[in-house]
């Protein structure tokens, strides 16, 4: 009966495999001209999730914005003087003749409604028409700031040292553009001041920019890094080029299927070419095998048959587990994640594809004298990091139960570390502290109210409800109650407008800054000062019906635990004077905190769901309960540890880390799979004895000798990863960390903490039947030593 084998394929038709290779490359290569990004929180979440929903329905109903950029202006000695408002007239001028920006509602000290009385009329107008001309109109200027509390702490600070601008953005507005556009602005004016770009679309739309960059960046230099590396370890220009080959044919074909597919580059998969290019190191235990066998064989074609029969079992189970690892994330819900789970998993197939086909196709071309000389070192008596990997394996195997302690007290500490653990999104955070973007958002946050923006929708059953006085006083309340809250900076609503227009409508008197007794005189200052103040001024604030008011609330940081309180302060408030309303939350900072949710939702479920998968593929693999605890231990400990680490760290826990918390199950098992393989197929080689000698014998032999591939293996994917370390954004630094400790630790606890295991629970395992070898039958003659 006909079997086809790939390898053998690929090793007898070498020309076709690589030209065909070749030509699909080209063909995904076409898909990257188009190529978009995205990353945009509100993406994060599908178009139909309930957050995004009501959103979009809360911008409706009160005319709101998605997106606003806040621009601070900062002068020592203070921004009321003729100079400095004069450049703050003419900065808001130009940023109003910005394309993208919202001119209509751009509040700036020449555009914010002030509401004043002249002769007992309301008078609703700009609160500076133009520059002051002399110091008595300044003067005027400062009474009409610091006598409106509406201003106070929204375009004016306390100490009059800081004044904000704020420019909503037209729908589709690219943030990064806008944000350069007034930078370049404000860079033409001369004085004293500072001036500050912050605002979610600023932080947004700018990391997106840098994403892209780093996208080009990282790719190649860590490629260069890693070619570097298995050059130094195979001294082989064939070899090294192979391996760089296969990796960039993946990455192409997995991001031109994801470009080709429509789906726009997010924060997650601007990774994957990294990522895949480190999976792809997987495939150093074939040129590992290889060198191996060639030394003793001393026939190409013969060793390339023999490695791919001895490591294919491990190499095929390791895709399995990696695969499934990202696969998993298919089952999240934060949309990115799901993507980056798809793409990670197609490309880690079509690299073991290319592992049996690409890699033995390539191998018939590098000339024997060249490998012949390569492998010269290949010998697990001669080698130095054999001996030292023989070494670290010794420990474990003749102090096992030492061993095993020591690791359970490592672990009860790692544990308790990750009861510290705290997930949190900021994206402000996402930048370093030395950032402009970071330091204006600190400077904008301390001087005024802050810069992230939650809303909170006060709903009522009947219409006109919100003309009440006492619904008017509860609003009020809320205000208050909530502007207690250290993070909170700034509250506003359709309270302060009437009882500003019922004070400037009383000469100013403070005995009647306070919601007047009666509906109808509510009801005739909101029509009054609809008359002529811009519309979105009462449009943003209460609907139309006025059954539903929205309560303004400037938070002075972006983690997604600001706004939590903010709703369980007003939940507080409600109990504590029930109304008949509801109150639900809404808003950028909302929508950070369900993000965030999700996250920690998605955290949990993604873990649990690799550890079981990932445990029935250890036990498909060894068809063994107990061999699969037993490869499942390393990896326990490695993440835990990690994972403890960040914990008293006081390192925040955001997506991108949330995300590897699973993915680690299946890259970190890859080495126990490899060592357990291996060294099973090494006892069936050398007759299968089971006596306290030969699993020594096997253990040792093990670490050195498929230990060196594990330890390449780790080496090559740290590598890959540790040009992330040198990111200007905190998360590829935190991925490019967490990847490079996770595989180092994950190699070296492997070799140490396996044989420990074995020679602890050698009764239990070995009470099954004999193992069979994993590796062909012509290999049972054993060669390898």
């Amino acid at each position: 009966m006909f079997k086809f084998s790939l390898v053998e394929f690929s090793i007898r038709r070498p020309k076709l495999v690589v030209w065909a290779t070749v030509a699909l490359t080209l063909l995904f290569l076409t898909q990257f001209p188009h190529i978009a990004t995205d990353t945009n929180p509100k993406h994060m979440l599908p178009e139909n999730s309930d957050v995004r929903v009501w959103n979009d329905e809360v911008d409706k109903t009160f005319a709101l914005y998605e997106d606003t950029i806040v621009v601070g202006v900062e002068n020592n000695a203070g921004v009321l003087n003729r100079e400095t408002l004069t450049r703050i007239a003419r900065v808001t001028d130009a940023i109003i003749k910005l394309e993208g920006v919202a001119s209509r509602d751009v509040n700036s000290f020449t555009t914010i409604t002030n509401v004043t009385a002249e002769a007992g009329t309301l008078k609703v107008g700009p609160l500076m028409p133009g520059a002051p001309q002399t110091d008595a109109e300044v003067e005027a200027l400062r009474t009409a700031l610091f006598g409106n509390p509406l201003l106070v702490d929204r375009v004016i600070s306390k100490d009059g040292k800081t004044t904000a601008i704020y420019v909503p953005l037209e729908k589709g507005a690219n943030g990064a553009v806008i944000a350069a556009n007034i930078r370049e602005i404000v860079s033409a004016e001369k004085g004293s001041e500072r001036y500050y770009v912050a605002g979610d679309p600023v932080a947004r739309d700018t990391f997106g920019a840098e994403m892209f960059k780093l996208m080009g960046i990282f790719s190649p230099v860590a490629g260069m890094i890693m070619f570097i590396a298995i050059q130094l370890m195979f001294r082989n220009m064939s070899l090294s080029f192979t391996m760089m080959g296969v990796a960039m044919a993946a990455i192409i074909l997995s991001m031109g299927s994801l470009i080709g597919a429509g789906y726009p580059v997010h924060i997650m998969s601007s990774m994957a070419p990294v990522f895949l290019m480190a999976i792809a190191t997987d495939s150093i235990h074939i040129f590992n095998e290889f060198y191996f066998r060639y030394r003793e064989r001393g026939d190409k074609l013969v060793a390339i048959r023999e490695t791919m029969a001895a490591v294919s079992r491990p190499v095929r189970y390791t895709a399995l587990a990696t695969t499934a690892g990202f696969a998993v994330l298919l089952f999240m819900n934060i949309v990115p994640v799901m993507v980056f789970g798809g793409l990670i998993a197609l490309g880690t197939v079509v690299l073991r594809l290319f592992s049996f086909s690409l890699i033995p196709a390539i191998l018939t071309f590098v000339k024997e004298e060249k490998i012949a000389k390569a492998a010269e070192s290949e010998s697990v008596e001669l080698d130095r990091t054999a001996r030292f990997l023989r070494r670290i394996a010794e420990v474990g195997m003749t102090r096992p139960l030492a061993t095993v302690l020591v690791g359970l007290v490592l672990v009860a500490v790692a544990i308790a570390g990750t009861t510290k653990i705290h997930v949190n999104n900021n994206l402000v955070a996402w930048f370093k502290q030395s950032s402009e973007i970071r330091m204006a958002d600190t400077a904008m946050s301390q001087a005024l109210g802050g810069t992230s923006l939650g809303y909170l929708v006060v709903q009522a059953n009947e219409p006109e409800f919100m003309k009440r006085p006492e619904a008017m006083r509860w609003l009020e309340g809320l205000q208050r109650h909530i502007e207690q809250l250290p993070v909170v900076g700034k509250t506003f609503s359709v309270a302060d407008y009437v009882k500003r227009i019922n004070r400037v409508l009383h000469d100013g008197d403070p005995e009647f800054d306070a919601v007047p007794e009666t509906k109808e005189a509510v009801g005739q200052y909101l029509f009054l000062f609809s008359m002529s103040a811009k519309p979105a001024d009462l449009d943003n604030v209460v609907d139309s019906a006025f059954q539903k008011a929205n309560v303004w609330v400037q938070i002075k940081t972006w983690d997604a635990e600001a706004m939590r309180q903010v709703i369980d302060a007003a939940a507080d408030y409600q109990k504590s004077h029930p109304l008949a309303v509801t109150v639900k939350p809404a808003g950028v900072a909302w929508f950070n905190l369900v993000w965030n949710d999700e996250v920690l939702g998605d955290m949990v479920l993604g873990f649990t769901l690799a550890l079981v998968v990932v445990f029935v593929i250890l036990a498909l693999n060894f068809r063994s309960v107990g061999w699969a605890l037993v490869g499942y231990m390393p990896l326990l400990f490695t993440i835990l540890l990690i994972y403890g680490v960040v914990g008293f760290s006081g390192k925040d826990f955001d997506m991108p880390l949330s995300v590897l918390s699973t993915l680690s199950l299946g890259m970190a098992v890859d080495f126990s799979i490899h060592f357990i393989s291996r060294f099973r197929q090494r006892l069936a080689e050398t007759g299968g004895g089971t006596n306290e000698g030969a699993l020594r014998e096997a253990l040792l032999w093990t670490a050195a000798r498929p230990g060196k591939g594990i330890l390449r293996n780790a080496l090559l994917f740290a590598s890959a990863f540790s040009v992330m370390l040198f990111a200007p954004l905190t998360p590829y630094i935190a991925v490019g960390a967490f990847i490079v400790s996770m595989m180092l630790l994950s190699a070296l606890l492997t070799i140490l903490y396996l044989p420990a295991l074995v020679m602890l629970g050698r009764h239990w395992l070995f009470d099954e039947p004999k193992p069979t070898a994993d590796a062909a039958p012509a290999l049972a003659n054993g060669h390898g030593k």
